[in-house]
């Protein structure tokens, strides 16, 4: 008795099927970005030092930024922070707080803040689950370059591609015209 062989469009399917299950394995995304209005996602992640944030209770009063960036100590990323530990004084006068995140582990989280002596928090997003509670896409495994601005747990402002060397400008700027 010989072997029966599976029918051609049969395994079409099978072989389609498979190539989306392993793509879908490189990017992640919620069903939608966090959008102007939106709440402060409910979601727990370790900074650079091991160390458990709670997001939406940093955010639920005052002002947080939280951005994410694919790599750390990357060019384009770098800029990012750099610009927001350069703009620092005067995002602290505004009482913004700050709390950047990529699909870093938290080592290389830690090298990067203290290399460049960022004064703010860095979230190791390693599982993508910062990600996905803010519906920030990821590609091969890094985040999309985003930001939000919250205020007492609102999202009151967000960049989908967010700026590298102008980031802290970018934001100062949006708070000052939004007093207006």
């Amino acid at each position: 008795m010989g072997l029966v062989s599976p029918h051609p469009a049969g395994m079409r399917a099978v072989t389609l099927f498979m190539a989306l299950s392993f793509l879908s394995s490189f990017g992640a995304s919620a069903p939608g970005p966090t959008k102007v209005g939106d709440p402060v996602p409910a979601v727990t992640c370790n900074d650079q030092d091991g160390k458990a944030i709670d997001v939406a209770k940093e955010g639920a009063s005052g002002l947080l930024l939280v951005y994410f960036y694919p790599k750390a100590d990357t060019p384009g990323c770098t800029k990012q922070g750099c610009s927001l530990r350069d703009g620092w004084g005067e995002l602290g006068k505004r009482g913004v707080k700050v709390l950047g995140v990529s699909t870093d582990d938290e080592a290389d989280q830690k090298a990067f803040k203290e290399k460049y002596r960022l004064p703010f928090s860095l979230l190791a997003d390693k599982d993508k689950k910062v990600c996905q509670a803010f519906g920030v896409s990821t590609t091969l495994g890094y985040a999309s370059r985003t930001a939000f601005l919250f205020r007492d747990g609102k999202c009151v402002w967000v960049d989908p591609k967010s700026s590298t060397a102008d980031q802290a400008t970018v934001v100062l700027k949006f708070l000052e015209t939004e007093g207006k």
